[in-house]
């Protein structure tokens, strides 16, 4: 017995030796309080809405910090009652507490219960993981002396009070005090101090957010156990829990979508910092409530939606990536590529316009095949002669096939290369019923040129990013916007836009003011799709299912356009109501199409090269017609539309356009005027020329 004391007290010297050798290492190379006060694991972001207020906060929150003498005393008996009764009377470590755990778990039969004492939580907290294995509890203990040693409890208390995990990304009694109870760690009563103390234990369970009940029943175990210290009286102890006023936190769902998309963007637009930021936000909160009600309430059982709102300067009010976030976080609006459908026609009738069409100008309905593609219409019928208006509106396969046959096919593809579309594009003659897969915003983009009256618009989300102390680190400053195409087209394919909402088939986006529109719908009903514009606000909706397959009564005209026009009427509920430019006032070479026009200086007019950009005068050379590329016979058509029923206007003169023309010179190249068109413009009999036409071609 002696040897074993002798022996047992020699090996229990040199452990403490041991043991204190490590203390005094670690304690040497711990950081200061002051270098401990400065870390932080990760940036907090605060997103905001374009009228200043809080839409989420995403990182780790830990707001300001609290020096001992601001924390509440109330706060720190708190914590000591429930975590650490013996915080002030251990070295780190509570050899007591230790003991009758050890006890317990050899009488019981039960493993040993925790036993961290506050100094331990936050040694692991600042320097450990939360593996629960005996190498990290011997390491945790040894930190927890060392921190002791260098530290007092006063600094300790601090440091663990303004590095805690509460949840809800919120770290520290001032970031859980504004995230819970909307005000300062400063001014927490003892109620609030009851349930930010109950959280460590269980973050999650226990959030008064996520579930009130169980906070407020943890809260009660607080206080019992402050009174049984004798931190608080039996008044204090008795307080109503459940009476205390949480901050209300605002839905999140469809928000995400919208910062998954913006908030990558920083990487871009900010110097490298890790300190928290506040990112100022185009997006309005009502329009965003209201594109959410309106996906939600028309996507067809089993479908996806997806919506994307912009200002006339491009500033993005509204942007829904599905119907719910939480089920699927995939961004359907900036993200997936699916068919516009006839949407697409938006280009095809924009290059007619461009080439010398007007929406009186005569068309024929009839069978056609290009390539060995024969496109039909929805109705699987054709009405004959009609004008280019109703064409339109009433989305008519087959002239939008002849249009896009006579200006070329790779002129489509240039215009909505113009317009902002940055998938690629094939130039199959399908293409023009829109066979190209494309993205919602890059279509809603599109269409919100045409409502600037032809000017270029980018989408954009972040106005301006500031510190949480208010010193500005970005500010989104406007694109000077490039012309894409004349007034002229512009106003002509307003026109066409409005009467496709007014008498065609997007009747269903009615709102009782002026709207301007196209829908589109792919074969067997896999997507519907509505873009149009109202009062400067230019919207995009598509609807579909994910895996691509038909989704029975799907059309543009129906779901989609009735979606459009329930955002829409609150969208514009406070804008005045505006009328549509649709006044033609064409260029004289169209309206007098003499030698003058047609063969001046080539410096005087401008061009349209291959990818769609205009060329100021005298600063290059014309188009030259390429053939179209060969037909994929396999292309299926994209269907849209109702049964037309036309008006019988009187007939009207067509001037046709100058490119684009399938006639041939005699060493066979295309020319760039047709031969009907040069018999009319020169006084001609209609006589064979004998050599091509000359180029480049004025537009």
């Amino acid at each position: 017995m002696k040897r074993l004391f002798l022996w047992g007290g020699a090996i229990g010297a040199l452990g403490l030796l041991f043991l204190a050798i490590a203390v005094i290492f670690a304690a040497r190379s711990l950081p200061s309080f002051y270098q401990l006060k400065a870390t932080q694991n990760a940036q907090t972001i605060v997103v905001r809405a374009r009228d200043g207020t809080e839409i989420v906060e995403l990182g780790p929150s830990y707001g300001k910090w609290l020096s001992s003498n601001e924390i509440p005393e109330v706060m720190k008996d708190a914590m000591i009652a429930v975590e650490d009764r013996r915080f002030y009377s251990h070295p780190g470590v509570d050899p007591y507490g230790l003991g009758r755990a050890l006890y317990t778990a050899a009488t019981d039969d039960r493993r040993v219960s925790a036993t961290s004492t506050i100094t331990q939580q936050l040694a692991r907290n600042v320097f450990l993981n939360s593996n629960r294995t005996l190498d990290r509890k011997l390491r945790e203990g040894v930190l927890a002396l060392a921190l002791e040693w260098k530290f007092s409890k006063q600094q300790i208390l601090e440091l663990y009070l303004n590095k805690v995990y509460f949840g809800g990304g919120a770290y520290g009694i001032d970031s859980a005090s504004r995230k819970f109870f909307s005000h300062p760690g400063t001014d927490l009563s003892v109620a609030e101090a009851a349930i930010i103390a109950g959280l460590v234990k269980a973050p999650s369970r226990y959030s008064p957010t996520a579930d009130v009940d169980a906070a407020v029943g943890r809260a009660g175990v607080v206080l019992r156990l402050m009174e049984e210290q004798g931190y608080i009286t039996p008044a204090q102890a008795s307080v109503d829990v459940s009476n205390v006023k949480l901050k209300e936190e605002p839905g999140q769902n469809s928000v995400r979508y919208f910062t998954d998309w913006a908030l990558p963007q920083l990487d871009l637009l900010l110097p490298e910092t890790f300190e928290p930021i506040e990112v100022w936000t185009t997006l309005d909160p009502g329009m965003q409530a209201a594109a959410t009600a309106a996906i939600k309430a028309n996507s067809p059982t089993g479908a996806q939606g997806a919506l994307v709102s912009l200002d006339r300067d491009g500033a993005i009010l509204a942007l829904v990536g599905g119907t719910d976030y939480v089920e699927t976080n995939y961004n359907r609006a900036t993200s997936a590529l699916r068919q516009p459908g006839s949407a697409w026609k938006l280009f095809v009738y924009l290059a007619a316009l461009e080439a010398g069409y007007t929406p009186d100008d005569r068309v024929v309905d009839t069978p056609v095949t290009i390539g060995g593609w024969s496109p039909r219409n929805s109705s699987g019928r054709n009405i004959g002669e009609t004008n280019l208006r109703t064409a339109f509106a009433y989305s008519i396969n087959t002239v939008a096939a002849q249009l896009g046959n006579e200006v070329g096919f790779g002129t489509v593809a240039s215009m909505a290369r113009r317009f902002g579309i940055t998938t690629p594009i094939t130039t199959y003659p399908s293409m023009v019923l829109g066979s190209n897969e494309t993205r919602l915003i890059d279509m809603t983009r599109a269409f919100a040129a045409i409502s600037a009256g032809g000017n270029s618009v980018e989408p954009y989300g972040i106005v301006k990013v500031t510190t949480a102390d208010g010193e500005l680190l970005y500010r989104h400053e406007q694109r000077r916007a490039a012309q894409l195409i004349p007034d002229y087209v512009t106003a002509g394919i307003t026109d066409l836009l409005q009467t496709g909402v007014q008498t065609g088939t997007g009747r269903a986006a009615q709102i009782g003011r002026p709207v301007a529109g196209k829908t589109g719908t792919t074969s067997s009903n896999k997507d519907g799709y509505f873009v149009g514009f109202s009062s400067g606000i230019t919207t995009g909706v598509w609807m579909g299912r994910d895996d691509n397959r038909a989704v029975s009564g799907l059309q543009g005209g129906r779901a989609p356009a009735q979606a459009f026009a329930a955002y829409m009427r609150y969208a514009v509920k406070d804008r005045p109501v505006e009328e549509f430019v649709t006044e033609l006032k064409l260029p004289e070479w169209q309206l007098e199409p003499d030698d003058e026009y047609l063969f001046g200086d080539p410096d005087d007019y401008y061009y349209i090269d291959e990818q769609g950009n205009l060329i100021e005068p005298g600063r290059g050379e014309g188009p030259v017609e390429q053939n179209p590329y060969p037909a994929d016979p396999n292309a299926p058509p994209s269907q849209d539309g109702t049964t037309p029923r036309p008006p019988a206007p009187p007939p009207t003169r067509r001037v046709p356009p100058p490119p684009g023309s399938q006639d041939r010179a005699v060493d066979g190249a295309p020319q760039a005027v047709g031969d009907d068109f040069l018999d009319r413009a020169l006084g001609r009999g209609g006589e064979p020329r004998s050599q091509p036409a000359p180029t480049p071609t004025p537009r």
